[in-house]
């Protein structure tokens, strides 16, 4: 790109920022505080109830030993902060996350370990440790370890505290969105952790950030506003976090924040079981992966033991018929799940994101993924890692989705790690069931390829019947230029007809086979990457249009050998 070409592209992408994200980041550059080492103040006395929360992975597979992102290191080899490694690596790192993941109990020597090494090789205010994301993470994750019964290392309450108030003067207000809610949530839980007035002043600060973003972030449907399965799991956990700490902690609690935290988890939940997959975990839409966030089972047992009661309905448009496939609908965030017989496809109709916050979108929409007797089928190519490259430039694009590319651009200007320019619109989406059929119909459109010369919307229509069976209809200008993509889940061998009109995609367990109208075939190698550090190799099909319009018709059978 041409020096003109990339300051257009720049203010298409910082013309959508607040404010607030402008002077913050200035501010946020500039400044350098000192961190307050003064003493920490007591521990509240627990007067309510206090439950184990969700748990994770193992990442402390030996006293020094972690293992994130696929990849595992030595904490005497590579230290605290090795900037060898990829800065994500390093946040985990201190995360301690372990501490409250499966059999911790198990590791409790390792864990004080770890901890009285962090506290005396991570000074306060230096380094990646001492950023307030991971120190927003670690602060909670020390809460919940000590509340689950563990008596503090020496030292330990101290840095607790003086990480609150170095988090106060690092509140991320040039990022906002999940990074702010985290950094309030810490607050407030280390005000209903520790008492006093200094205390209270944390506790509040906490507040007046979680009244404001609370509404902002969590949907009317239920869904976390970056429209991203796994940080939509995240926040669910973050105000189930917040509830159990209310619950520990009743008389300093204002019954209208409890109110605004347990009111909306249920919607919260039944969201996260709408965009999972029948194998309980998270589709790749945006930034997901497996193995980030709690899974669907774990939080929803978290729930219960807070004693919240479930539905399994939300405020989304549910559509039932009788004998016909179901259409869950969520309107706000524009997914939509389709439910036949053994089938289960979910799409995304939605934008990628809040406009000042595409940090974690990709060019996916109008994609979809398909789960057929339970297992995964038709995926998109998910997140392997952050930072920048061409990996995860390739990620984000539309072609490593189940959606459609034209003139071999994305649908969303998608470039560096985290940004956004010009980005699709979606249309209204269309939900009905046809009774007389039995077949449930979802239409869609965006307009993300208007920006080219002769383009036009690309609108989208899935038709689910319920003797088996989907339907998929494209329409996009220019259509000389346009293809639509198909990425299959590693298991799966492709073959195609001597006419190119037919694909075979043969499974384990199943068969599909996939006729298109109005394009011809072609397959290709690609990755599907369904957890960070992992890259699997798969197989992906590419219908060329032949016209302006492209439809397939996709039907499965078991194979012989699983009949």
């Amino acid at each position: 790109m041409n020096t003109i070409a990339k300051a257009l592209r720049l203010w298409r992408t910082v013309r959508w920022l607040k404010p607030v994200q402008i002077y913050g980041r200035v501010w946020f550059r500039v400044s350098r505080p000192k961190p307050d080492l003064r003493p920490a103040p007591s521990v509240r006395a627990l007067h309510g109830v206090w439950v184990d929360p969700a748990r994770r992975e193992q990442s402390l597979i030996a006293p020094t030993q972690m293992r994130f992102l696929n990849e595992e290191r030595d904490l005497d080899v590579h230290g605290w902060d090795d900037k060898a490694l990829a800065k994500l690596w390093r946040y985990n790192q201190h995360y301690f996350d372990d501490l409250v993941a499966f059999d911790a109990r198990k590791r409790v020597d390792w864990h004080r370990t770890l901890l009285t090494r962090w506290i005396a090789e991570c000074p306060p205010g230096k380094g990646t440790a001492w950023e307030p994301y991971p120190t927003s993470l670690r602060m909670v994750n020390w809460i919940k370890w000590i509340r689950a019964g563990n008596a503090p290392v020496p030292g330990m309450l101290e840095s607790l505290a003086v990480q609150t108030r170095w988090l106060t003067k690092r509140l991320e207000w040039h990022l906002l969105g999940n990074h702010l809610f985290v950094n309030a949530k810490a607050l407030v839980m280390a005000g209903l952790f520790f008492e006093g007035q200094e205390a209270d002043a944390w506790r509040e600060t906490g507040w007046r950030i979680l009244r404001a973003e609370i509404p902002e972030q969590i949907l009317a449907d239920g869904g976390q506003f970056e429209r991203s399965p796994m940080y939509h799991a995240l926040a669910v956990e973050d105000m189930l976090d917040l509830a159990n700490a209310m619950r520990a902690a009743p008389s300093i609690t204002r019954d209208d924040d409890v109110r605004r935290v347990i009111e909306r988890i249920p919607a919260m939940c039944a969201f996260l079981a709408s965009v999972c997959h029948p194998d309980g975990e998270v589709s790749f839409f945006n930034d997901s992966a497996q193995g980030i966030a709690p899974s669907l089972a774990e939080l929803e047992a978290y729930a219960r033991r807070l004693s919240l009661q479930l539905s399994s309905r939300s405020s989304s448009a549910r559509l039932v018929r009788d004998g016909a496939p179901l259409i869950t609908r969520h309107e706000a965030t524009g997914f939509v799940r389709l439910e036949s017989q053994d089938a289960v496809v979910i799409l995304d109709a939605g934008p990628v994101g809040p406009d000042y916050l595409p940090g974690h979108a990709h060019a996916d929409t109008l994609s979809f993924e398909l789960s057929i007797a339970g297992e995964r089928v038709l995926v998109n190519s998910g997140t392997s890692r952050y930072g920048v490259g061409p990996e995860r430039l390739r990620e984000r694009g539309t072609a490593a989705h189940n959606t459609v590319v034209v003139a071999g651009a994305d649908s969303s200007e998608v470039w560096g790690g985290f940004r956004v320019a010009r980005r699709a619109r979606p249309g209204p989406t269309h939900t009905e069931v046809d009774e007389a059929s039995r077949t449930a119909i979802v239409s869609a459109s965006h307009d993300g390829y208007r920006r080219l010369r002769g383009g036009g919307d690309h609108v989208r229509t899935w038709e689910m019947s319920a003797s088996g069976g989907l339907f998929v209809k494209d329409k996009a200008l220019p259509w000389q230029e346009a293809e639509s993509h198909w990425h299959f889940a590693p298991d799966f061998q492709l073959s195609i007809s001597p006419d190119a009109r037919t694909l075979r995609a043969t499974g384990p367990r199943f068969t599909l086979e996939m006729l298109a109208e109005g394009a011809e075939w072609r397959v290709g190698r690609s990755t599907y990457s369904p957890r960070f550090g992992v890259s699997l190799p798969n197989q992906k099909a590419v219908a060329r249009f032949l016209g302006p319009e492209s439809t397939v018709r996709i039907v499965w059978s078991p194979c012989m050998s699983s009949s």
